[in-house]
């Protein structure tokens, strides 16, 4: 520490008595936390502090305390987003459980994808196996008529490149890209729509790809990873409700696969939910895990997803070592398959911790 730190220190009068008058710091950014201010409010108590010449302890105590805020701001708006997912994922499964308008199932889905993510645009692909391409079924957002009547070519397109390895693909520059196939046609239609950032995830039915799911802003942007988790969720649904109504087409209802080959998909649209059963084969080895070993894999993964899937970040929150944080993820990923971590099986392990929290007697 400086001298000039030490004698700043020495001649704030918090320096002693921090512990004692906390709220000097403090309260600005609890009312502000209280009413739900917006970001860039938490600077004014130490603009005014530094405009009022304040002593510089003070004011790096109100630094210090913005700091706390802030990060209390972000993990609760990070909850807070996370249970509108989960409920926006609720709603669209009971849609899904009586499905009678398949276009409107999937106009809902597509609707609450964009509401979520917060994108200009949000659309869906489907194969056309008699014509050997794939069109636009559904958009919500779009402004050209030339965009919403696409048809692209098999391997075309974002899509295409979602459509060939079956994995989510985003791009923060669509004109910029080129790890897909640019088309005259495509991108006549995305130039139109004045897309710039899409982000596109498959539509699964068994092993097979009929379709894409797809998040789209007119600005440059980067999707999170929880984010295209979220929108795989949502092309999960998707699938399921095509599959449900070509069972109901061709009169064989009771065809379906069993609610565990679902996941938590399974769980939200079974009849009697099985929150034990969905719990255990998500979590369980981790749970069993813990049990037998005394360790804190299940507080470790907790605090991963509270933080956002940041490992610096968890170990603050923990307070251990980074590579402590490191060493019980890998362990996760020996008891639950390397591909705990993909977008389609996090919003499955996060609604499993969930569940099990709250299943958990309370301790008194």
């Amino acid at each position: 520490m400086s001298s000039d730190h030490v004698q700043s220190a020495e001649r704030s009068p918090t320096a002693t008595g921090a512990a004692a008058r906390p709220s000097s710091a403090e309260a600005p950014f609890l009312e502000l936390l209280a009413r739900g201010a917006s970001a860039d409010a938490y600077e004014q108590p130490v603009l005014l502090a530094r405009a009022e010449g304040r002593a510089a302890g003070l004011i790096a105590g109100l630094e210090y305390a913005k700091t706390l805020a802030l990060r209390v701001r972000s993990e609760l708006e990070g909850r807070r987003r996370r249970e509108a997912e989960l409920s926006a994922l609720f709603e669209t499964a009971h849609d899904l459980a009586g499905l009678r308008d398949l276009d409107a199932v999937l106009q809902a889905i597509v609707q609450r994808a964009r509401s979520l993510l917060g994108t200009d645009v949000a659309y869906l692909s489907l194969n056309d196996p008699a014509r050997g391409d794939t069109y636009l079924r559904v958009t919500e957002g779009s402004v050209a008529a030339r965009f919403q009547q696409l048809r692209l070519g098999m391997g075309e397109g974002l899509g295409g490149l979602v459509a060939q390895t079956a994995r989510p693909y985003f791009t923060d520059d669509y004109f910029r890209d080129e790890r897909f196939e640019h088309t005259v046609t495509i991108d006549s239609g995305v130039r139109d729509e004045g897309l710039v950032a899409i982000l596109g995830v498959p539509l699964m039915l068994g092993h097979r790809v009929i379709g894409v799911l797809f998040a789209a802003d007119r600005r440059a942007r980067v999707f999170e990873r929880e984010q295209i988790a979220l929108l795989g969720s949502f092309a999960a649904l998707a699938a399921a409700a095509m599959d449900t109504a070509n069972l109901r087409l061709l009169g064989r209802t009771g065809d379906g696969a069993a609610a565990e080959d679902f996941g938590f998909l399974g769980l939200l649209l079974a009849g009697d939910r099985d929150i034990g059963g969905f719990v255990d084969r998500t979590i369980g080895e981790v749970v069993r895990y813990d049990e037998r070993r005394g360790t804190d894999l299940l507080r470790t993964l907790d605090a991963y997803f509270a933080c956002g899937m940041s490992p610096a970040r968890t170990k603050d929150d923990l307070h251990v070592h980074v590579n402590t944080v490191a060493q019980r993820l890998e362990r996760v990923g020996q008891l639950l398959g390397e591909d705990w971590q993909e977008p389609a099986r996090v919003l499955e392990v996060q609604l499993a911790l969930r569940l099990r929290r709250l299943a958990a007697p309370v301790r008194r």
